[in-house]
Parts: C-alpha cells; structure tokens; sequence
C-alpha cells in the first residue's frame, strides 16, 4: 500500500508541474494556426523598392515596423526590407519561388505597368518559343492543372481550341531581380501568395499541419491524379509527373505535379515540386530570407517545436517591439514566428 500511494503521489505531482507548466505558457489547448504575419525580403535599397511597388500597387502603403521599412498590403499583411551592399542572391534555388498580388483588372494593370516601363516577363506556350505576357492567351490548362503537356498542346491544335482570354496570371520583374505574379481579375488588389517549392510536396503539407496546425486545405492543388489520395508519412513521397508543362517561365517547361499548399489567414502558399535535379538551399541571405507568422503565445509554440523535434535556426530574440523564433522548414525555407499580443 505504501508503495502504491507513492506512486499515486508522484502522479498527482507530475499532473500539477504539467498544469503549472501550461499555466506559465498561457496555453491549455491545441495551438491556433499562425496568421500571415510578412514576408522578409533582402534590398539593396529599399526605400526605393518599397515606392515601386506603392506605384504599381496602389493600395498598398510605404510604412514601417520593429523599426524596418515595410510595404503594407491593405489585408494587413506586410513586406519588410532589410538594406545589404550587394545585390542579394537568387541563385542557386531556394524553397521560394516567387510572391504574388491580385489585382482587380488585370488587363489594365499590366497595360499600365509595361506604360510604366515594367519588364513583363514572357510565358513560353511551347518548346519551339511562343510566349504570351498573360496565360489566358494560350490554351488553357485542363483536369485542374495551369497548362499543358506537349501531347495535349498537339490534341488542343487539332481541336482548333481557343485562348479562354481575360484574367489569369502573368509575371514581372521587380526591384532586386524580384518575380512577381499579377493574377485578377478578383474582388480587391491585395498580397495574395508566397509560391515555392519543395522536395516532397505532399510531405511538406503533413509538416506544415503537424508543426504549424496549418488547416487541412478545402482542395488539392492538381498536378497528378494521386494528388486526390490521402496522404500520410507512409505514403507521401510521390515523383516528379514524367511530362513538363506549358505556359512556363522556362522555354523548356515545368513540372506541375505533385503539388500542395497550404494557407496561413488570408494568404496561400503553394507549391510545386522541386523542379531541378539539385536540392533546394537555404532561403537565408537570399533575396527572400523567410516567411514570417504571426502567433499569440510564442513561449508555448517554442516548446512544441521543441518537443517535435524542429529545427531552430535562431533562438528566441526581441523584433522591435516583439519577441520571434525562426525555425527552419522541410525544405530549408526560413520561418519565423512573430509573437503578436
């Protein structure tokens, strides 16, 4: 019996330090997923960054925040600029892509930005080197994937299929080498996506809802018909399609399959397969640095991530006003999560 009310003791105890240590993290639930906080980009001046973007994007505001000048979208997210002395990198690929706004008409935002002298970047329509400034001017994609392969462009010419025209997305260059997509015709101009890629996407999906709570997403990203199986660690590694695609930034194509995502608030990030024969490096010092989260207790999120395992790139530290952790994700892209009362 004694023996038996010692063991009962040492449970009621470790019970209250695990009350008491929930108690000092302010958290006794699961977490609530991150917000989309900004996104940190290196600048070799950003002031003048920060004004061609207000120029091209009208709604958004030149600001700042923790003391570093920022561009405000008007849904509250931020873009914040770091000033280095050299042009910073782009090369070799990093997990980011490229980040994207909508716009309202796009047709007249991209006529305005060529009248403004704006470098439109060309989307190849096949190998042999057509290009169109916006996809909706080539054939459209079809079973939920953003192009065509080269056996479907041929079935599309049989077919004389059309160019559906009107909105879609299109690119541009920005300040620092900047790829910037432009996609409308939508509600309001606002950030709208960081697009990356990633060695395995549908297990970096399963990182993201395990680490960061991320919402399981309302549909697959298309890319392969396996895209629509549940996944799980057994089974999520899944081959680059065998056939690229076009419209493509490249001549040469893209892969678009596998393909995942998920969104944090108001702002998606989706991706696509690592799309070269070499691994995805760090996003640090590159011309996007990290991704930054907004969450509400960062003392309880450091401990989860701690006893998952992840990966902290840099240990709690004070952001102007407010305390951040930068984690690394499944494909070295930078995370930091920014604690926002």
């Amino acid at each position: 019996m004694k023996m038996k009310g010692i063991v009962f003791a040492a449970i009621v105890l470790g019970l209250f330090a695990w009350c008491g240590r929930m108690s000092v993290l302010g958290q006794s639930g699961p977490l609530p997923a991150p917000g989309f906080h900004h996104l940190h980009l290196n600048s070799v001046n950003p002031d003048r960054a920060i004004d061609f973007y207000v120029k091209e994007f009208p709604t958004t505001s030149k600001s700042t925040w923790g003391g570093v000048p920022a561009l405000k979208s008007p849904n509250n997210v931020l873009v914040l600029f770091t000033r280095v002395d050299q042009p910073p990198a782009t090369q070799p690929q990093s997990a980011v892509w490229h980040f994207g706004w909508h716009v309202t008409n796009e047709r007249q935002a991209m006529a305005r930005m060529r009248a403004d002298g704006v470098t439109l970047l060309p989307l190849y329509t096949t190998e042999e080197g057509g290009t169109v400034n916006i996809n909706s001017d080539t054939w459209p994609g079809t079973g939920g994937v953003l192009g065509l392969t080269k056996a479907q462009i041929e079935e599309a010419k049989k077919n004389n299929v059309k160019p559906q025209g009107g909105a879609g997305f299109a690119y541009i260059r920005g300040p620092d080498d900047a790829m910037i997509e432009v996609q409308g015709d939508m509600p309001a101009e606002r950030f709208n996506h960081v697009h990356m890629y990633q060695e395995d996407p549908f297990c970096a999906q399963l990182w993201y809802q395990r680490h960061l709570n991320a919402p399981m997403p309302q549909g697959r990203r298309g890319g392969a018909p396996e895209s629509n199986a549940p996944r799980t660690e057994a089974n999520c590694k899944v081959s680059r399609t065998p056939d690229k695609t076009w419209p493509a930034l490249e001549v040469g194509g893209m892969y678009r399959g596998p393909a995942a995502g998920v969104t944090f608030g108001d702002v998606a990030m989706n991706w696509y397969i690592n799309q070269y024969d070499k691994p995805l490096v760090s996003t640090r010092r590159q011309l996007v640095d990290h991704i930054a989260l907004s969450v509400a207790n960062l003392d309880a999120w450091v401990a989860k991530l701690r006893s998952e395992g992840v990966k902290l790139l840099e240990q709690p530290y004070q952001l102007g006003d407010a305390r951040a952790v930068m984690i690394e994700g499944p494909s070295k892209e930078a995370l930091e999560l920014v604690e926002i009362k």
